[in-house]
């Protein structure tokens, strides 16, 4: 079954809708395993690929857990959610009064396999663009993006020249996105990460790893690496009425 280009846009928004009423409204409580993906894809007259889009899309919102081999379950409700802006990094080194610098050390297309990065929602046809950044502050490094961003969303991205603008800024200028998933870890720097950061083999790293999206699919995914004696993760929150 095959979904014709404009009526697939407008049915993905009206499954998302709907499934969202009904787990917001409680018909779906927490703990519900949700129909599977050839049952929901008969009942909404569309394809798989476009039901599997809605799931990610719920999962992504934190709405939905998906679980290998055992289908899609309702997330139990979380206590507190800290929320993390799209930040500019230029903007921040320069509220430090400090000078920003970008530098472009490697840029190379390649297909959704063949990427260092494994976890991006990129099948091995989907065209990315593969990049790995350093900002520094004052001439000091102040931290290292990877980054992919899928061209067959992104076509104008192939040409953009990275080392003259960020790719964030310059994705936030061309292209909406319409849900973000932050992930935090520290790791220990490998060799060639403590030496693009000038750090020692011992030292701490934050990672904040960032994937984007527009109404269907996975446009960008980042992985930023800070000195970890030199960040902090901030959120700010308020507490849930009632």
């Amino acid at each position: 079954m095959t979904d014709s280009p404009q009526p697939a846009a407008t049915l993905h928004q009206q499954i998302l809708g709907d499934i969202e009423k009904r787990i917001l409204s409680g018909e779906w409580a927490p703990g519900f395993r949700l129909p599977f993906e050839v049952e929901l894809a008969k009942s909404y007259d569309v394809s798989r690929m476009t039901v599997n889009k809605v799931l990610t899309r719920l999962a992504a919102a934190g709405l939905v857990e998906r679980r290998k081999k055992s289908g899609t379950f309702v997330a139990q409700p979380k206590v507190h959610s800290a929320v993390l802006e799209i930040h500019d990094i230029e903007a921040e080194v320069r509220s430090l009064n400090r000078a920003y610098g970008l530098q472009l050390l490697s840029r190379r297309l390649c297909l959704g396999g063949e990427a260092e990065d494994g976890d991006f929602e990129a099948n091995g046809e989907t065209r990315l663009l593969e990049l790995s950044c350093l900002h520094t502050a004052g001439g000091a490094p102040f931290c290292h993006e990877y980054r992919l961003i899928n061209l067959d969303i992104v076509p104008k991205a192939e040409e953009a020249d990275f080392s003259r603008i960020a790719p964030g800024q310059w994705l936030r200028m061309e292209v909406p996105w319409s849900a973000a998933e932050h992930r935090i870890r520290a790791i220990s720097p490998d060799r060639t990460m403590a030496a693009r950061l000038n750090l020692a083999r011992n030292a701490a790293c934050l990672v904040v790893e960032r994937r984007t999206w527009n109404e269907q699919d996975a446009v960008t995914f980042v992985r930023f690496t800070y000195p970890g004696d030199q960040h902090a993760v901030l959120a700010r929150f308020t507490p849930q009425s009632g």
